[in-house]
């Protein structure tokens, strides 16, 4: 039976909306309805015609975009009586240590700043792509780089992501169970 899914993303360089559209290919492909769409775009829709919400967000300087908190914050009732996932896409995801949601410094700290507690959880790699950059992100990101033994030629455009680990996800988020309905 096919669930209307929204997939709602915060992107920085696009990464995550590409991770977005694999997840919505699998999910289709699986035979469920995906409505892809930013944060900002979600926000005017009416959740409560979703059978399932996933968010997927990016991480820049060890920070999520301020507007995925507020639309956490404020959908947070509907969030929690539908299955509901939420993923981050992060550099420092590329590092075996550092790549799961139990282990990735990043999602913890922001799990603590939010009261929703998503049922499943996620963490890709992202890309690196230096030439996109702005001369301030390619001298901050080549830094943080170097201090974190990553690569920092400003030529260097490199995909972390695993992509047999999006797919999976696409499958679990499908499999979730459905949740009882809160009344008022």
């Amino acid at each position: 039976m096919a669930h209307p899914i929204l997939l709602a993303y915060s992107t920085t360089d696009g990464h995550t909306v590409k991770i977005c559209e694999r997840i919505k290919f699998v999910m289709t492909a699986l035979g469920q309805q995906v409505t892809l769409v930013s944060i900002a775009q979600a926000d005017t829709l009416d959740l409560n015609t979703f059978e399932r919400v996933v968010i997927g967000a990016s991480i820049r300087y060890g920070k999520h975009q301020p507007q995925v908190a507020a639309f956490i914050a404020k959908h947070q009732a509907v969030l929690e009586r539908k299955p509901n996932a939420f993923f981050t896409v992060n550099i420092v995801a590329r590092k075996p240590n550092k790549n799961r949601p139990e282990n990735n410094p990043y999602l913890i700290k922001y799990l603590k700043t939010i009261a929703w507690k998503p049922q499943l959880l996620e963490v890709f790699a992202g890309k690196l792509n230096y030439p996109i950059y702005g001369p301030l992100d390619r001298l901050m990101i080549r830094f943080i780089m170097l201090i974190t033994s990553g690569p920092t030629d400003p030529k260097t455009v490199i995909e972390f992501t695993d992509w047999s680990r999006v797919e999976a996800f696409a499958h679990a988020v499908c499999a979730l169970p459905d949740l009882q309905t809160v009344t008022a």
